[in-house]
């Protein structure tokens, strides 16, 4: 089900009072940009007792005695993320609360295999939990939602992940640079992210492109706080000694800070061993930097575009000539720094604030029809 079906399921009645939603998480900026449309009210997370302001996990909302405490102030829940913090049966008890009360259940599968979890059977049974029991089930992207008929027969509207980039926000500006610069970031090296290999397949496919004769280097950037020492060591190992890359590690970067980092690259590659979606892939599309995706999950079906080219996972050769498509498409017409470079981003973000707005309106109209048939 498409973006345009999904709006055409409801519309807004005149005089009708807004929807109050219980998202979880509320302060989660995806889940702030798919609300943001007229007649939906985002009810703020409740704060977890112990933790910082602005924490939101565990989610207190996703919590059956919350929810029957709190059933006369909402009249939907709809689950994004966090649910790997209870065990099972706990999503069960938050289905049948949120039964009790009144409100329908929205869930967006954004993970069909999660990438922060190295053992994936808890997660799948909760996925068990939530998929065939909830009253509408959303994801990113077409082949996400085959994955989802096939796998528990449900028919999932497809709703496009919104912009990473913020309206308004200026875009960063970058130096145009001789060298061609392909860019890898591991962060705090999670399970579902390959450091090791991912960078050594990188090594060699930019030596096999300079071999080619390209002018090209890698910039690998990795946290200095990592999950995983010895897979650390092993990315320092596979990067040293090669003139044509370099590794920075650093603290994780403040959201300017990394947006002209990304700005500067004239392709990125994505390190996943595992996945569905990409919300780094999404800001680097904002920001006009081609991306170099790994053929599993869905990362491919984010954007139909010529912006991505796909590699197995962990080889060289294939990142290789997925890294040469995607520069001989955009080196002569959008290297970073140059005005096609800007004009392109200029470009994204219009359509990118269209996209929103229907993104946003099929939300809420998804919202409102639930009301209405649990009220019937």
């Amino acid at each position: 089900m498409t973006i345009e079906t999904a709006s055409a399921l409801g519309a807004e009645e005149p005089g009708a009072s807004a929807v109050r939603v219980v998202g979880v998480p509320a302060s989660h900026p995806y889940v702030r940009r798919v609300t943001d449309a007229a007649g939906v009210e985002l009810l703020p997370d409740p704060p977890v007792p112990g933790a910082a302001e602005g924490v939101w996990w565990p989610p207190v909302a996703l919590d059956p005695v919350w929810i029957r405490d709190n059933a006369a102030r909402a009249d939907v829940l709809h689950v994004h993320f966090g649910t790997e913090s209870f065990p099972a049966g706990h999503l069960s008890a938050c289905v049948d609360a949120a039964r009790e009360a009144g409100w329908p259940v929205v869930f967006t599968v954004h993970d069909l295999t999660h990438p922060q979890l190295t053992d994936q059977r808890p997660y799948q049974a909760q996925l068990d939990e939530l998929v065939p029991r909830a009253d509408a089930i959303v994801t990113l992207t077409a082949g996400a939602a085959a994955e989802v008929r096939e796998r528990w027969g449900r028919e999932a509207v497809v709703l496009p992940h919104p912009a990473i980039l913020r309206d308004g926000e200026t875009p960063p500006v970058v130096a145009l640079s001789e060298d061609l610069r392909v860019g890898m970031h591991l962060k705090d090296l999670r399970p579902g992210t390959d450091g090791p290999r991912s960078a050594r397949a990188l090594v060699a496919a930019v030596e096999r492109l300079r071999e080619s004769g390209r002018s090209v280097v890698a910039e690998i950037r990795m946290h200095r706080t990592v999950r995983d020492e010895a897979a650390r060591d092993d990315v320092r190992a596979a990067v040293a000694g090669h003139a044509c890359a370099v590794l920075v590690e650093q603290g994780r970067l403040p959201d300017a800070a990394l947006n002209t980092a990304l700005a500067g690259l004239d392709v990125c590659v994505l390190p996943y061993r595992f996945g569905s979606h990409s919300g780094w892939l999404e800001l680097c599309w904002d920001l006009g930097v081609p991306i170099a995706v790994p053929a599993t999950g869905h990362f491919a079906d984010q954007h139909d575009d010529d912006s991505t080219a796909t590699f197995e996972p962990g080889d060289a050769d294939t990142l290789a000539d997925a890294l040469a498509t995607l520069l001989s498409r955009h080196e002569a017409v959008s290297r970073p720094g140059s005005l096609a470079r800007a004009e392109l981003v200029d470009e994204r973000r219009r359509l990118r604030r269209e996209q929103d707005a229907r993104t946003a309106a099929a939300h809420a109209d998804l919202y409102r029809r639930l009301r209405s048939e649990r009220a019937s």
